[in-house]
């Protein structure tokens, strides 16, 4: 199975945005957008009580691991995306999102797995991350892929070559 991508900024420079709906000011910060738009998508239809994502880690090398049952939760103003078992979290602590239609687009630059007791810091290279904050299914934008109530889709490469990619839906927001 090759890696899934999302749609992403062909610059590859990340830059701050603006938040429609939000602050008239360029912002530059956490998931308040993918945060507040979770939050009003846990209003308008109940968050599933399983774990609904799956992510594909695919290494430099070309061997890849695939992880059902991901749990996606949006935390504070971050996503936490958890392993099945419980035993990592990948933390995605910062990025610079805005509204693209329905849908909430974030760069994120900042990731953190919590695994064993440790914390790691991962550099990331680039990625974008797609949230679906309605009750309806969403097109990607530039793409025939449609995004699920709820739904989100992942796709970032660190700066040592590793593709990770996830698809499911928020299972959880928690402020």
């Amino acid at each position: 199975m090759g890696v899934v991508t999302a749609p992403s900024s062909t610059s590859g420079v990340l830059r701050p945005l603006a938040l429609s709906g939000y602050h008239s000011t360029v912002m530059r910060m956490n998931y308040r957008a993918l945060a507040g738009a979770a939050l009003a998508a846990s209003f308008i239809a109940p968050c599933a009580a399983r774990a609904t994502g799956t992510a594909l880690i695919q290494q430099p090398d070309g061997t890849q691991k695939t992880y059902s049952g991901v749990r996606i939760v949006v935390l504070d103003a971050s996503l936490a995306v958890t392993s099945a078992d419980g035993k990592g979290t990948v933390l995605f602590g910062k990025a610079a999102c805005t509204k693209v239609g329905e849908l909430v687009e974030c760069l994120p630059y900042d990731a953190t797995l919590f695994q064993n007791g440790e914390k790691l810091h991962i550099a990331l290279k680039s990625g974008t991350v797609w949230l679906n904050p309605t009750d309806t299914a969403q097109p990607l934008r530039h793409s025939s892929t449609q995004l699920p109530p709820r739904g989100v889709s992942l796709a970032v490469q660190t700066k040592r070559g590793t593709f990770v990619t996830l698809t499911g839906t928020v299972d959880e927001v928690r402020k």
